[in-house]
């Protein structure tokens, strides 16, 4: 079953509430903060988690519940290395509970006006998304990624910081582009793929595997842990 349909647009200014209180949830804050949003506060299953950035902790996931999807938005601040499987599935249960998540864009990445962006898609400082491009539900193109023209990044992948792909790449739901990696053009790699950090993508991959090296090639027959 997909998620709900919901009436309130994602570039609302509704208040946020983040989920999440690790090291992803904190850049987050810090771009929202930066762009003036109201942030009422963060939710960690762990008590121990302290303010984020003079954000408080609000709870663990229940404390979203107190409050209507009429009158908040939801940013997934839980982050993926390697396996983005908790991320994707706080997306989709908050989605089927009637929630939306907001797109959080940094003031200093850039993105061409033509760019098809869906819902709750991340992205950050210093990061380039060329034209052409369809970021798709739940992405993350992080810190300093660039994203050459026509490329498609389907829901739930994470282009990991400093990640390079050419013109025409595709990559698939739920998979994870390491730091530094880069993708020739043209290429497909398949859902729920790990492309490991540093790697050299030159020829299509299949989905649930890993690969890693220059020229990138195969190390598992799926994923790990499988995503």
């Amino acid at each position: 079953m997909g998620a709900p349909e919901v009436s309130v647009p994602v570039n609302s200014q509704l208040p946020l509430i983040v989920i999440g209180g690790g090291g992803h949830a904190k850049v987050l804050i810090s771009t929202l903060l930066l762009q003036q949003r109201e942030v009422l506060g963060f939710v960690d299953v762990k008590p121990s988690v302290g303010p984020v950035l003079g954000v408080p902790r609000l709870g663990d996931d229940g404390a979203v519940q107190r409050h209507s999807p009429k009158h908040v938005q939801l940013v997934n601040g839980i982050g993926s290395i390697g396996c983005t499987a908790a991320r994707r599935s706080i997306y989709d249960r908050f989605r089927q509970a009637n929630y939306i998540f907001a797109n959080v864009i940094h003031p200093a990445a850039v993105i061409a006006p033509d760019v098809e962006l869906e819902d709750g898609v991340q992205v950050m400082a210093g990061a380039v998304v060329q034209p052409g491009t369809r970021l798709g539900s739940d992405a993350i193109i992080n810190t300093g990624a660039r994203i050459d023209h026509d490329c498609v990044i389907e829901s739930h992948a994470h282009v990991a910081p400093g990640a390079v792909l050419s013109g025409h790449v595709h990559v698939g739901s739920g998979s994870h582009i390491g730091a530094g990696a880069c993708i020739l053009q043209n290429i497909i790699v398949g859902a729920r793929v790990t492309v490991g950090a540093g790697a050299v993508v030159l020829r299509d991959v299949p989905a649930d595997v890993t690969v890693v090296g220059i020229p990138a090639s195969r190390i598992g027959a799926f994923a790990s842990p499988r995503c």
